[in-house]
């Protein structure tokens, strides 16, 4: 009887981009392109890789804290949304470029961590890390997170 259950549970069907953005939350901005979540991710895998990488809320507020500076990667669809609103705030304070991608558990995914993950940041490549071959993706990604003005959000008042 409960055979017909678990093979339904097994095939597990892969969210389109499209569909990931439906259950991004209000705070979302500035929101990555479908194009643009794809290099996040290669570079959160890459930096994982060679321990660059703060995972989780309360890891990446300790390394704000401690100075550190990077990329931060934040999840869009995270609930309740208290989890992590205070941290675009933090980033801007302390000059740090943000980006949200739609998805926790691929975020988890590429941060190399079976667990869905709400936020990552990505320490700045240094020169002695001769092992991290994303440091132009990550170029790229700093440059586009740059641009995002927060004070160009219009507030609609219903």
């Amino acid at each position: 009887m409960g055979d017909d259950q678990d093979t339904k549970s097994d095939a597990v069907v892969a969210k389109s981009y499209e569909e990931r953005v439906e259950a991004v939350n209000v705070i979302s901005q500035p929101l990555a392109s479908k194009k643009s979540t794809k290099k996040a991710h290669k570079l959160v895998k890459k930096a994982a890789s060679v321990k660059l990488i703060r995972r989780g809320v309360k890891e990446v507020v300790k390394g704000l804290r401690k100075g550190e500076s990077g990329l931060a990667i934040l999840a869009g669809d995270i609930y309740p949304i208290d989890v992590i609103s205070h941290l675009p705030i933090l980033l801007e304070e302390k000059n740090i470029p943000y980006l949200f991608v739609p998805s926790k558990q691929d975020l988890g995914a590429a941060a190399s961590t079976k667990r869905p993950t709400s936020v990552v940041l990505i320490r700045t490549p240094t020169k002695g890390n001769k092992d991290f071959d994303g440091k132009e993706l990550y170029d790229t990604l700093v440059s586009e997170a740059k641009e995002y003005d927060p004070t160009s959000v219009a507030v609609s008042s219903s």
